[in-house]
Parts: structure tokens; sequence; C-alpha cells
């Protein structure tokens, strides 16, 4: 019977180690050699292509950027440029030798001439003129509207769309100025009758100084008595009572009686 023995492998030796790494650097130095001493070709050269270059200070197109080329002169308009290729002539100079001898001028003589033109070529008065006279008028005043000679009620907001039932007169008020109306805001049920009424302030401070306390306080009592028509739902109005102002009457002064004087002698009385 035969039996196989396994062979362990053997290590390897320190010089069959240096063979290898001696044989791979040997090789890496040949690539480099062999691959790196290759050149790359040469760059074409660019040519057609856009270069950038500064623009002189006299360059046409720097000058479009100045907001005051058409605005001012400017050296490069074209009135300079044809200004400065104009031919000037130069007037000849005279040399006098001696000084100037002025002729003798009479003052008498100096509007003789003008005189005498304008004596022969006198024209008529002409009117240019041909407009009418104007006609001036007199403007009349506006008529003044007439004030009203009762005390009136005006209903707005919702109760100007129904009817007062039980209409009252309305008092007038003896006042020595025109009176501020009475504002009543009411509230109305669906059958017609004031739920509430609210005596409502003066829109304005000169209001509050011609209001009557007494006629406010019976526009409130006749808002509250009044009735309207019927209606589906609640509804909120205002009644303005405009107070009709009658003057105030004048007191009649009561005479006074002149005081009577008494005169009394007081004597002694006789005695018997």
């Amino acid at each position: 019977m035969n039996v196989t023995v396994p062979l362990e492998p053997r290590p390897w030796t320190v010089r069959r180690w240096w063979t290898i790494v001696v044989v791979v650097l040997v090789g890496h130095f040949a690539l480099v050699y062999l691959f790196g001493a290759k050149q790359a070709p040469p760059a074409r050269p660019p040519s057609r292509v856009p270069v950038l270059k500064i623009a002189p200070a006299n360059n046409p197109f720097i000058a479009l950027n100045d907001p005051t080329l058409f605005a001012l002169p400017h050296p490069g308009d074209f009135a300079t440029v044809h200004q400065s290729r104009l031919v000037t002539n130069q007037p000849p100079s005279f040399h006098w030798q001696e000084a100037p001898a002025w002729l003798p001028l009479s003052p008498e003589f100096l509007t003789k001439t003008f005189t005498q033109f304008m004596a022969t070529n006198r024209s008529g008065d002409w009117s240019l003129n041909f407009n009418p006279a104007p006609q001036f008028s007199t403007p009349e005043p506006p008529p003044l509207p007439d004030l009203p000679s009762i005390s009136t009620l005006h209903l707005r907001g919702d109760l100007a769309r129904h009817q007062w039932l039980n209409p009252q007169p309305l008092p007038d008020w003896p006042s020595a100025d025109l009176l501020a109306p009475s504002k009543v805001q009411v509230v109305v049920d669906p059958a017609g009758r004031v739920v509430s009424a609210a005596l409502l302030p003066p829109d304005y401070g000169l209001e509050s100084a011609t209001r009557n306390d007494q006629a406010d306080q019976t526009a409130l009592r006749l808002a509250i008595a009044a009735r309207f028509s019927p209606a589906p739902q609640t509804y909120v109005g205002q009644m303005i009572f405009n107070w009709h102002a009658v003057p105030l009457p004048v007191a009649t002064p009561t005479p006074t009686p002149a005081p009577v004087i008494s005169t009394a002698t007081n004597a002694p009385a006789a005695q018997p």
C-alpha cells in the first residue's frame, strides 16, 4: 500500500528576492527611457482670432462715451472742424505818419437832413382799430334761495322709502339766529313702531353753538311717537327736523311810577 506524503513548499531565498527586485527596476528604467524621451508635437500658431488692444486716447469711438458730445461744443464736432478750415484774410496794416485831421462838425446840422426828409413825407393818421366799442353791462347777482317759512322734516336712509302715518305739525322756535337741525336716529320694527330713538351729536362745532335744547327734546319726543308703514324686517333711518326760527318778542318796558315824597312837620305840641 503506497502512502502519499504532501511536500511542503520551500521558502524563497534572499538571492531569489534580490534577483526579482533588480529585474523589476531594470524593466522600469527601460520603460522610462523608451517612452519618456518622446516630445509632444509643436503647437500650431493661431490665425484669424480676435485680439484685444487698448484704444488710444484719440480714438473716435472713445469720444462716443462722452455725454456732452452733442450738447456742448466739442473739438471734433461738425462746426468746429469746418471752422478750423476757414481761410481768414489778414487786413493790411496802415502806418500813419501823422495824426489824423478831423473835419469840423456843427451840432445844428446833425438832424437837419432827417428833419427835411420827414417834413416831405408826412402821412395822414390812420386808425387800425376796427373792433366795435365795448358795451359794458352790470352783472346781476344770483337770486338768494328762499328760506323755509315753516319747520320741515326730512327722512333719510330706509325711512325715506316708508310713509309717515301720523304726521304732526312742527312748532316754530323764537331765536335771534338760525337754528341747527335736530337729527334723531330711529330703529323701526316690522309693524312700523319706533323701538329706539337716539339724538345724534352735531356734525361740527359751529352747529353745536346754534342748537336749541328744547327743540332737540321736542324732536326726540316726536320721533318716539312716530308711526311708519309696515315693512318685512326691522330697518334704521334718520329723522332730520329743520326748525324755523321766528324773531324774538320785543319786551315792552313797564313804566316805573314816580316816587311819592311826603313832607311832615314835626312841631312841638302847645302847652296849655
